[in-house]
């Protein structure tokens, strides 16, 4: 079953978009517990101290791996320096359990606690940087368990309740055993929840994103627009439309070439963002036409907020863009029946008065 898993996670992988990180290494962790438990089972045909050292690496180093993997998928830095001194410490540890004195309780014990700090580790990362999300509640208590297992056998091996060796009956080795053989299987089930769920959120907002500017396109602009909608008849707030269009932009493209007139789009859309509240919306309906949606905005409150977006555009002038102007046309939503299309008819005929006064203004309907 482990190495059923390993091929699952790297199917995925080799499958899902490079937004998803860490699948990569959850599935050689995997791979690595998969060859660690082989070890373990050719146990007469390998000779006692590479079996020992091997099946016992592969196995810390699986557990090092998939924290690598957690923190690659929340976009953390990798702790490869933490994997290399869990190794280094367990490689001594062996050395001294071999050469020294073979005391078993010891070496079950030093593993236990570096193979502990991993879990932890990614518990940890979970809580912080998780989404709260059905995925994630249940990886997380995966975590929990398997940190909680860890935990029981570092204090029974303290206390002199584990035997004498892996082949040693008792009740705490035994739901050791049970324990970690389920929870290798679990683990990869786990991550393979926030894995796809990450897919899903990543998917849904590409197909409501402008792959251009990143800004919304029609469909997540619609769907924004009847949210503003449903609390504007549950509370009453007004909403205002903003319809922005790039002066002359046919001729930036004409002098300039299609790539610089790409570059003058992405700048305007990250401007005209930047100049906006959290709560606002932006979307690119095509060509050089941008849509903003002022939530719990008045007419005269986005007067003021389309000069200001006329500001931050002027303001943010040179680089690798040629200079261009903006012309604005505002229309305000007062009552929650309005059709979307009869909104953008009145913010497009201020943007066509804006066009003919002149350009480089804002107009309201």
């Amino acid at each position: 079953m482990a190495a059923a898993m390993t091929i699952v996670l790297f199917s995925a992988y080799r499958s899902f978009p490079a937004d998803v990180q860490g699948l990569g290494h959850q599935s050689l962790g995997m791979l690595s517990l998969t060859a660690s438990g082989l070890l373990f089972c050719a146990g007469p045909l390998i000779p006692e101290a590479v079996l020992l050292f091997a099946a016992n690496s592969t196995m810390l180093g699986a557990a090092g791996l998939m924290l690598i993997g957690t923190q690659l998928f929340f976009g953390r830095k990798p702790s490869w320096w933490w994997l290399a001194l869990a190794w280094v410490i367990g490689m001594v540890c062996l050395v001294g359990w071999y050469v020294i004195t073979q005391d078993y309780a010891l070496r079950v014990a030093v593993f236990s606690l570096l193979t502990l700090s991993f879990y932890v580790a990614q518990l940890v990362l979970l809580v912080r940087h998780g989404e709260r999300h059905f995925s994630s509640w249940f990886f997380g208590t995966l975590l929990l368990v398997q940190s909680l297992v860890l935990l029981l056998r570092l204090f029974a091996a303290l206390s002199g309740a584990v035997g004498t060796s892996n082949a040693s009956n008792g009740a705490v080795q035994g739901i050791f055993l049970l324990t970690a053989n389920f929870m290798t299987l679990m683990m990869a089930v786990g991550f393979m929840t926030i894995a796809t769920r990450r897919l899903q959120v990543v998917m849904e907002h590409r197909s409501n994103s402008d792959p251009l500017t990143g800004v919304l396109n029609r469909r997540g602009f619609a769907a924004a627009y009847h949210r503003e909608v449903a609390l504007m008849k549950r509370h009453g707030k007004p909403m205002t439309l903003l319809s922005i269009d790039l002066d002359y932009f046919k001729a930036i493209n004409d002098q300039y070439g299609h790539a610089v007139g790409d570059r003058v789009l992405v700048h305007a859309a990250h401007t005209t963002v930047s100049a906006l509240r959290e709560i606002d919306h932006v979307a690119r309906f095509g060509g050089e036409e941008f849509i903003v949606l002022l939530s719990g905005t008045t007419a005269e409150q986005a007067k003021a907020t389309a000069q200001r977006i006329r500001a931050s555009l002027f303001e943010a002038r040179g680089g690798d863009v040629p200079d261009y102007t903006v012309s604005i046309g505002i229309a305000s939503q007062q009552a929650p029946d309005e059709s979307l299309e009869a909104l953008m008819a009145r913010a497009d005929a201020g943007l066509y008065r804006a066009k003919a006064a002149g350009r480089d203004r804002s107009e309201a309907a």
